[in-house]
């Protein structure tokens, strides 16, 4: 068999490895082999490639470093960095966990979801995460040089290609050689200001008409942080021809300059042009789920799931959303359909437990618990058995639930929930010294819950300590503002501040 087609026929089956070890014996032979040099860097991007249309993480170094921030206080509804607090979620959303931006935790990990907004470097640094929220540190940028440096593990011999020695006015002007070249440079080696020049001189060598360097042009821009420069590029690619990516580049643009209201429009104008894309559907709805507007999120899940019936999360943001609605039968039809699909995992069976637990179907709580443990891993168990707690204190068991607490803590010392509950037991004990130290580690580790705050706020009042008490109820209804027991709190302690 003749090896070129054999390195072709690995590449298609996606056994990147021995396409290019194929090609590299090619090139041994006849270093000028262009189909076997082409073919070898479009294996060696294969095997680190990361889809750039999801949107990614933001960490603290972005956070803090960002220049493209409009204003400080922005209008409601308009910013995912304050979503605040939406009139669609009803009185039972504030049961919902939340992230430290106040975005309501989704059904599905993505990026951009779970990780936390600490306010400074301080807070990121001295506050550590629980497993629902990200690394403190971590940032997107990150995840890019990782994958840059793990690519040159399978070079032991050096890099494939000596990028300091190319000459790229020559590689410009030939398409097929130069659209495998700048995604071997901006994926394999991670080199996105020789990979932004490559696009800039093939763009210019294509007199300005090819849509795909255009959006290559932006996607360098985006990693540089240039994001108005690469807003003006997806444009100008759109007017020269219509693509589902560049519709989605676009939108990933404007959430990153935190104008999702703009990034809801693209789509939308991406949906005339592609009726039921489901890629364009998902995107606003997690736009509308970041802004806590969970009944627009839902219908958008909603029309996903009337084009593909199998989208996984769809199915499981719709769930987590009857969850906390208070429709456990509801959502739990819904976490039986993704077993059907295959997903296999703790966090299914944790999930199917709560429902089973909270629709009276006790025969299969423990039974899905059992599961859920045998399948977590380090990052899932402290939470498996926080729920655990939460169905012994459903039984009123308190040992039992001190216990299942108490085990989700040795797992996660971060696990700022289970310090809030330990806190009510110990109270329930009469231990008060140590539920207020226990309350004290929960909003210390996780500033943005309410609960904790104001647990804090009613143990303070009842030991005559008013000025923490004030300060901790005042924090519970920022966090928190529909919760009236912090209110009528706060209205007390104010009242009595007053008289005095």
């Amino acid at each position: 068999m003749d090896p070129l087609f054999l390195a072709y026929s690995y590449f298609r089956r996606r056994k990147f490895k021995e396409s290019a070890d194929i090609c590299t014996k090619l090139l041994e032979k006849n270093p000028y082999d262009q189909a076997a040099w082409t073919l070898k860097t479009r294996a060696l991007t294969g095997q680190v490639y990361v889809d750039e249309v999801d949107v990614d993480e933001e960490g603290i170094a972005e956070m803090l470093m960002d220049d493209n921030a409009i204003a400080n206080v922005s209008r409601p509804g308009t910013s995912l960095r304050k979503p605040g607090t939406s009139s669609q979620g009803g009185p039972s959303q504030g049961v919902r966990p939340t992230s430290q931006s106040g975005r309501p935790l989704s059904g599905f990990v993505r990026p951009g979801t779970q990780g936390g907004r600490p306010g400074t470097m301080e807070q990121a640094i001295r506050t550590p995460r629980t497993a629902h929220t990200a690394r403190p540190v971590t940032s997107s940028s990150g995840r890019f040089v990782r994958l840059g440096t793990a690519s040159m593990l399978s070079t032991p011999d050096g890099p494939f290609i000596n990028l300091a020695r190319l000459n790229f006015s020559k590689y410009a002007a030939r398409p097929n050689l130069a659209k495998a070249l700048f995604e071997y440079i901006f994926h394999h080696e991670n080199d996105i200001r020789n990979a932004l020049e490559l696009a800039a001189l093939a763009t210019e060598a294509n007199q300005y008409k090819d849509w795909w360097w255009k959006v290559q042009l932006a996607k360098c821009y985006y990693r540089l942080g240039m994001y108005r420069d690469a807003e003006t590029q997806l444009k100008s690619a759109i007017k020269q021809q219509e693509m589902v990516d560049t519709f989605l580049h676009l939108g990933k643009v404007y959430v990153r300059l935190d104008q999702p209201l703009t990034a809801v429009e693209t789509y939308k104008q991406g949906l005339e042009k592609f009726p039921g894309e489901t890629t364009l559907l998902t995107g606003m709805a997690r736009i509308y789920e970041g802004l806590t507007e969970m009944d627009n999120a839902v219908k958008l899940y909603k029309d996903v799931l009337h084009f593909d019936n199998m989208h996984v999360e769809a199915v499981a943001c719709i769930a987590t959303h009857h969850f906390y609605t208070d429709q456990p039968e509801v959502a739990l039809k819904f976490y039986r359909r993704l077993l059907q699909m295959g997903v296999y995992n703790a966090e299914l069976f944790n999930n199917l437990g709560l429902c089973c637990f909270y629709a009276q179907q006790y025969d299969m709580t423990l039974t899905c618990f059992e599961r859920a443990l045998s399948l977590a891993d380090e990052a899932t168990v402290s939470d498996v058995w926080f729920n655990l707690g939460h169905l012994a204190l459903g039984i009123c068991d308190h040992n039992l639930a001190y216990q299942c607490f108490r085990l989700a803590l040795s797992n996660n010392n971060d696990h700022a929930e289970a310090y809030n509950n330990l806190g009510v037991l110990e109270l329930k004990r009469g231990h008060v010294e140590a539920a207020r130290a226990f309350f004290q580690a929960a909003f210390v580790i996780a500033p943005h819950m309410y609960e904790p705050h104001y647990n804090f706020a009613a143990l303070a009042d009842q030991l005559g300590d008013l000025q923490s008490s004030y300060v901790s109820a005042r924090r519970a209804v920022e966090n928190y503002p529909n919760h009236t027991d912090s209110q009528e709190l706060l209205k007390q302690l104010r009242q009595h501040f007053s008289l005095l």
